[in-house]
């Protein structure tokens, strides 16, 4: 399993994506990821998915992924090689990407999901596991956005969190940068979800996906169509 979040996470409105997910853990350590928050309190998102994810009866521990030298450690790799659970936080949405890419640690996650872990994304999470993550580009504009290169699981995409909230502000510049690119709005508390080989819905929001001049919409519980699915191999490979 697989789920995209617009953000808000580890909080009430959650609970239809985040019960999917601690049902698909896989054996083994359950981990949260503070990778996008490291400059701003990696250790209050842990706090905060550990005491969420208790109501489901997932234990989750951190795996302190904060700068490069932590995602090419063969010690945290070989750590996160035999989780079951990954939870990737918002936060930084260039800063995943920076850390991750190419890493072993990543390389190590990818395996896991493949073998059956359940692994998300929130916001900045959610951004860098698509091909492409948006980041400010210029300042103090925080609407106008530019794209790169990010973890690449969802290929040929790009997320747009908290649609319903700012998102939805940042399409016009996606567009313009990424014209060839599936666009994929998701409101806050609400996710795209990828089990059973196919896209769902989930949560009290709206999934939006945008492909050229085409925008379609989902709610909770319908099959999401236009949107690529997730690739079983690392970009590089």
């Amino acid at each position: 399993m697989l789920a995209l979040v617009g953000g808000d996470e580890f909080n009430p409105g959650n609970e239809e994506q985040d019960k999917l997910l601690a049902s698909a853990a896989k054996a083994g350590p359950a981990f949260v990821v503070p990778t996008a928050a490291a400059r701003q309190g990696p250790e209050q998102a842990v706090a905060h998915a550990t005491s969420w994810f208790e109501q489901f009866g997932l234990s989750l521990e951190e795996l302190p992924v904060l700068k490069r030298a932590d995602a090419n450690s063969k010690d945290m790799a070989e750590r996160a090689r035999s989780g079951g659970f990954f939870y990737l936080v918002g936060g930084d949405p260039g800063l995943v990407a920076q850390v991750l890419v190419g890493s072993r640690v990543w390389a190590a996650i990818l395996e896991a999901w493949r073998d059956g872990a359940a692994l998300a994304g929130s916001s900045a999470g959610a951004m860098a596991l698509c091909g492409h993550t948006l980041i400010r580009a210029s300042w103090p504009n925080r609407f106008n956005r530019r794209p790169t290169a990010a973890l690449g699981l969802i290929p040929d995409t790009a997320v747009l969190p908290h649609y319903e909230t700012f998102g939805h502000r940042w399409v016009e510049s996606a567009r313009r940068e990424l014209p060839d690119v599936t666009l994929l709005g998701i409101d806050e508390r609400t996710a795209a979800v990828w089990s059973r080989d196919a896209w769902s819905a989930a949560g009290p929001g709206v999934v939006t996906v945008i492909n050229g001049s085409n925008t379609a919409t989902f709610t909770t519980g319908s099959t999401i169509a236009g949107l690529p699915s997730p690739t079983r191999m690392l970009p590089n490979q």
